[in-house]
């Protein structure tokens, strides 16, 4: 397998301390949807704000000026990375406060009987606040999965747009189901209709920051914690819309971008620490080097990450297709998901998880927010599912001991 992958784990590894350290040899880490190892140019521009920066930034003294700066260039690199310009780019203290805000902010904007179209594929944080304003009149139309497979169907999509139709959420990737959903089809027919569209990218972004240009979305979420950065929720916007809002912040912010969307100021020291995660993808693309094509480094990084992925992910899709005793949720083909892969097993999906645990073996158990979504697929929450999931830094080795651990505890 090793032969066909476009990035040699070990350089990509080397870029992470987590994989230096004792306590962590030998642990097979499979539970990355629910957050990744740090980088260490993440980890370096966090110290290096503690140590240096940590006063009130854009003060008239040089340490301060000099942490306004640190700032700033998270909100230009990240925004460079998604191919928009930094005026895109907002953070909060997560992608669920970020959604929460945002509603509140929609909820003055929007009238009554106006209509937003929601999934029951989505992480609770981009689907229960816009429910939520139900009672304010709003309409709120479902769009929802196929029962079997968790897949949603494009055409289901056409039958809830029309003119009353004003936002229109979705997730990129389910962080159950995997597959990645045709976001850029899903707008298009949106905007036909003058929706807004705002996408939970927070299940895709781990395994590639998205041009955002190319989705055209309005709104594009994910949390850096999940993408190899700090604890924060990013939130790209466009700025037009971003000025239509009503501010959420103190009243003598209202002119303030930024803060206008930010009712209390994120961590300093991650934002700054936030420009890391880009520095790494560069790293990336610089290792994938003319093995992988893009337009620019980002664009190499996406691409190399998903193929590194996709040939990763091909051995356990087809252990799982094989195996008798469970039922795999969403697509078993490689190309059409992230390695984000849910299974419903006969024991309660904990029981599983805690046996994998003795095999040093990571994976998550639960229903991971997606309550609907498990209910929806005739899966009782309380019983959940077994997640394995894995980004590019993930080994062939790894993939083959799980294979063999699942394969011995089921």
């Amino acid at each position: 397998m090793s032969s066909s992958l476009p990035l040699d784990p070990a350089r990509i590894r080397a870029e992470f301390p987590s994989f230096r350290q004792p306590d962590l040899q030998g642990f097979a880490y499979f539970e990355n949807a629910g957050g990744s190892f740090t980088s260490a140019d993440v980890l370096n521009r966090m110290r290096n704000f503690y140590w240096n920066n940590k006063v009130q930034p854009y003060e008239f003294f040089a340490p301060g000026r000099a942490a306004a700066k640190a700032m700033e260039e998270s909100y230009r690199r990240i925004a460079q990375a998604m191919n928009v310009a930094a005026d895109w780019i907002h953070f909060g203290p997560s992608t669920s406060a970020n959604t929460y805000t945002l509603a509140r902010a929609f909820e003055t904007w929007l009238r009554p009987a106006d209509a937003i179209v929601v999934t029951n594929q989505d992480h609770e944080a981009n689907s229960g606040v816009w429910r939520k304003l139900s009672s304010r009149g709003i309409e709120i139309r479902e769009w929802q999965v196929d029962k079997q497979t968790g897949h949603l169907d494009l055409a289901a999509l056409d039958k809830l747009l029309d003119s009353k139709v004003r936002l229109v959420c979705m997730p990129h990737v389910s962080n159950v189901v995997g597959e990645i959903n045709p976001v850029a089809e899903a707008v298009k027919k949106a905007k036909a209709f003058g929706a807004v569209t705002i996408v939970d990218g927070v299940s895709y972004a781990p395994h590639g920051l998205p041009d955002i240009l190319a989705l055209s979305c309005d709104i594009y979420l994910f949390s850096a914690y999940k993408v190899y950065g700090p604890h924060q929720g990013v939130m790209a916007i466009r700025p037009s819309l971003a000025s239509e809002l009503p501010n959420q912040s103190h009243f003598f912010n209202e002119t303030v971008r930024e803060k206008r969307l930010n009712p209390a100021g994120p961590d300093h020291a991650q934002i700054a620490a936030a420009s890391g995660i880009v520095d790494y993808l560069e790293k990336v693309a610089e290792i994938a080097g003319t093995a992988v094509q893009g337009a620019g480094p980002f664009r190499v990084a996406h691409n190399a990450m998903r193929q590194q992925e996709t040939v990763l992910l091909a051995p356990l899709l087809d252990y799982l297709r094989k195996k008798n005793g469970i039922r795999l949720i969403g697509s078993d083909d490689p190309a059409k998901r992230a390695p984000t892969v849910a299974i419903l097993t006969e024991r309660p999906a904990l029981h599983v998880a805690t046996a994998l645990a003795r095999h040093n073996i990571g994976v998550g158990a639960g229903n991971f927010y997606a309550y609907r979504l498990l209910e929806a697929l005739g899966i009782n929450p309380a019983h959940g599912v077994v997640r394995l999931s894995f980004v590019h830094y993930t080994t062939p080795e790894e993939v083959d001991r799980l294979i063999k651990a699942l394969d011995e505890e089921l």
